[in-house]
């Protein structure tokens, strides 16, 4: 079903985005990058939760399957998260003179970024299927304790980040707020098909391996 409901839905965000929304009075076209920045970075701390929901179901229950889908959501986690951070410098520079600034919201991120990149490395490094899975899945608990970090920094500390997804922040008018809806939408649709695939992907890979496995035994 996803299959064909993503395709439009990321047509129609483009189109609301670059086509639709007004442009900014003070920042010009550049504030469109808004319009996948902060989708990006939603739909990158969504994907986390899910690794964060489906180590604790490893933990308590041992299902391969939920290890599977907590491998998967981080490998898209990290995508959208780069993704972010990409989008970030690009209107970081023209807005604050420089490419990256070691604020808050950004130092928390790449933060985040660096754990679930280790907890890629570290599944690659560990051979054996059940210490890999309850290794991983003690890093991805742990590592979602930055998300909340990185969503409260622009409160608790002093940031030059804006505060996102407020209308009175961005001074949106209707159409703007009704862009970003848009592509919030467009990017969890995408989000999770692309979890849907890989997990299926990886569930494939898990089912050859046991076979092979088999075969070697007999």
């Amino acid at each position: 079903m996803f299959k064909y409901i993503v395709p439009p839905a990321m047509v129609v965000a483009l189109f609301f985005a670059l086509i639709y929304a007004p442009t900014e009075a003070t920042m010009g076209d550049l504030q469109r990058i808004f319009y996948f920045h902060v989708p990006s970075a939603w739909v990158g701390f969504l994907a986390f939760t899910i690794v964060f929901v489906a180590s604790i179901q490893w933990l308590r229950t041992k299902k391969t399957f939920w290890d599977a889908l907590a491998a998967s959501a981080a490998e898209v986690g990290i995508m959208f998260t780069t993704l972010a951070l990409m989008t970030g410098s690009l209107w970081a520079k023209p807005a604050w003179g420089a490419w990256w600034d070691w604020d808050p919201r950004l130092t928390t991120t790449l933060m985040l970024w660096l754990v679930y990149v280790s907890y890629l490395m570290l599944r690659s490094a560990v051979e054996n299927p059940s210490q890999r899975a309850s290794l991983s899945a003690v890093v991805g608990i742990v590592g979602f304790l930055d998300v909340p970090i990185v969503l409260m920094s622009i409160r608790w500390w002093r940031t030059i980040h804006p505060v996102v997804l407020s209308a009175s922040s961005f001074d949106l008018d209707g159409s703007m707020l009704a862009t970003l809806l848009v592509c919030l939408g467009a990017f969890t649709l995408l989000m999770i098909y692309l979890l849907k695939l890989r997990l299926k992907l990886e569930l494939q890979r898990i089912e050859i391996i046991r076979l092979r496995d088999a075969v070697i035994e007999e």
